[in-house]
């Protein structure tokens, strides 16, 4: 997965993560469990505020 994957990221979180409201999650947190995930491979240093937002908007939306 790479950072331009949104929609393939949010729905690993809300498997992973489902416990986490994502609506309440920081950036700082959101950055390092997408980092983190099972085959995740980007720079991730690549990643900005803008790729941040849309992922954590297509994870609420997997999870309403």
């Amino acid at each position: 997965m790479r950072w331009s994957d949104i929609q393939d990221i949010a729905i690993e979180l809300a498997d992973g993560k489902q416990d986490v409201d994502p609506r309440y999650v920081n950036f700082v947190d959101l950055r390092k469990w997408v980092i983190d995930l099972e085959g995740f491979d980007d720079d991730p240093d690549r990643c900005g505020e803008k790729v941040l937002e849309a992922i954590q908007a297509a994870w609420i939306e997997e999870v309403d």
